[in-house]
């Protein structure tokens, strides 16, 4: 097997049991701040669980770059090391928590060190060939969303059996056994690049963003991430609006998800292909628009398996967003800055997942459950349309360098 493909396959692997881990401990953070640190009033668990969830978003989102920077100096192998390691450290201690500062402090201190899975991504786009870089992109994708839908069927369970706190010991172990396994079997030939191609934090800004191509996709990797979390914080209880009050209410919600994750690992690495052959921004163009639509009619279900079959289509569709955005970034990008570029989407990818759950609130207070799907309806509309126009001038103006030359 080709080296590449070998290491894509290990991090797919490795990925899958992080994101099992990641994703076994998110869930159950209400009830971890009310049952183990003592805040019974429900009005300040929520606004804990959303500050304490969201804060992993911000230092993550501004340390990105500077992990990046360092990758494309030092290696992406020794980035992903690093990340698995300390994380693996730092979310056992979280088990240990007394306070809700406590707590608070170590997610802050997580974000500030991680970056696994961008650091991946950017090992994989720097080793993959690019006619190859769609189906790559999207079959590291399944694997990441495969663990985040498995991680909170076995947290619930480790949770029933084991109690909250060793929930975040196991992650840390499974984080650990994963970095483990990356440590003796991905290979990597990386080659420091000259010191004329070693630059700064703010010379890395500024020559990102004034690049044709890059700024626009950074714009629709937000977009992407602003509308569809913006989703996140009512769907059990738009779920509950559905099916009525009663104990398997959180069960129907975790087939909702389950549904549409399974629809993205499907397709992930199909769309992949098809982005290989006939282009990566047809694929997102389609892929946008028909998400957008899939919003409309999911506004106005009535019935448990109307949502379910919407979701699931939504799934499919999800499919060929980021792993077609990263796919383009990678295409658009000096092999010698891919981490550095992956670095600031990353960060804005972490911006749309701070602001979109908080805004999808609001929404929903303001307009009702139908007003969210519909306004990231509109959204993904409008992100549609930038995309087109941002692909529609680069290529006026990759016409114009040529005409020139």
């Amino acid at each position: 097997m080709e080296e590449w493909k070998r290491n894509l396959f290990v991090l797919c692997g490795a990925l899958f049991f992080v994101m099992v881990g990641m994703s076994m401990v998110m869930p159950f953070l209400p009830l971890f701040i009310q049952n183990e640190l003592g805040v019974t009033d429900p009005k300040a668990v929520t606004a804990w669980a959303g500050v304490i969830f969201g804060a992993n978003f911000l230092t993550a989102g501004i340390m990105s770059p500077i992990w990046g920077n360092l990758a494309d100096k030092h290696g992406r192998k020794i980035m992903i090391l690093r990340s698995g390691f300390l994380m693996a450290v730092i979310v056992a201690l979280t088990g240990l928590s007394g306070s809700v500062w406590q707590l608070l402090g170590l997610r802050l201190l997580n974000g500030t060190i991680a970056g696994i899975v961008p650091a991946s991504n950017a090992l994989v786009a720097s080793t993959a060939p690019k006619e190859r870089a769609g189906w790559a992109q999207g079959t590291l994708q399944s694997a990441v969303v495969a663990g985040t839908i498995m991680g909170p069927l076995f947290g619930g369970i480790l949770a029933d059996w084991v109690g909250f706190r060793m929930v975040f010991v196991v992650t840390g172990c499974l984080l650990f056994l994963s970095t483990l396994v990356i440590t003796f079997t991905v290979k990597e030939n990386f080659t420091p690049p000259p010191a004329k191609e070693q630059t700064s934090i703010r010379q890395d800004a500024k020559l990102i963003f004034s690049s044709k191509g890059l700024p626009s996709l950074f714009i629709v990797t937000v977009m992407i991430q602003f509308s569809l979390f913006s989703i996140n914080p009512i769907l059990s209880i738009f779920v509950q609006s559905i099916v009525g009050y009663g104990e398997k209410v959180a069960f129907y919600a975790g087939m909702v998800s389950a549904f549409t994750g399974v629809a993205n690992v499907l397709a992930s690495p199909q769309l992949g292909k098809l982005g290989d052959r006939f282009g990566s921004e047809k694929v997102l163009l389609f892929s946008l628009l028909a998400a957008a639509l899939i919003m409309i009619p999911t506004a106005f279900v009535t019935q448990l398996w109307q949502l379910i079959a919407l979701r699931f289509l939504l799934g499919l569709c999800l499919g060929g967003l980021l792993p077609s955005v990263n796919a383009l970034i990678r295409r658009r990008t000096p092999s010698h800055m891919v981490s550095r570029v992956f670095g600031y989407n990353n960060s804005f990818v972490c911006l749309g997942s701070l602001l979109g759950p908080i805004t999808g609130g609001f929404v929903a207070g303001s307009l009702g459950f139908g007003g969210v799907f519909l306004v990231t309806s509109f959204l993904l509309l409008l992100n549609f349309c930038w995309v087109w126009y941002s692909i529609s001038r680069h290529r006026r103006g990759e016409g114009e360098s040529r005409a020139a030359a």
